[in-house]
């Protein structure tokens, strides 16, 4: 396997971990799905829409997200945004994200906690 692919293949993962954070940081305002993946794009956080898409439905599905067709246009959109409970697991994984983030600044620089 070449370097790049391999390179390529390990921040794909580091990225499928932190979908759902970026997710539910954005959609604190309500977003329609391609202007979200223009968003997060715009933000350097690209993400495909066929891994966005069904993980809006799965996110809506367990609550953790409420959605609102806008119907006044000629093509009909699924706004999305973070519910509640949404936003408590927001805050939840965002503290985890930083105890990671902490953990492994420490580890590179060969410190224990």
């Amino acid at each position: 396997m070449k370097e790049n692919e391999l390179l390529a293949g390990h921040i794909q993962e580091l990225r499928r971990g932190t979908v759902v954070l970026a997710c539910l940081a954005t959609l604190k305002r309500p977003y329609y799905g391609y202007a979200l993946l223009e968003y997060l794009d715009e933000a350097g956080f690209s993400v495909d829409g066929n891994t966005l898409y069904p993980l809006l439905r799965r996110l809506e599905k367990q609550g953790l997200l409420t959605s609102e067709w806008d119907t006044a246009e000629a093509r009909p959109r699924k706004f999305y945004k973070v519910s509640p409970d949404g936003e408590a697991l927001h805050e939840q994984l965002t503290r985890e994200w930083h105890a990671l983030d902490g953990a492994v600044r420490s580890l590179e620089q060969g410190e224990t906690r």
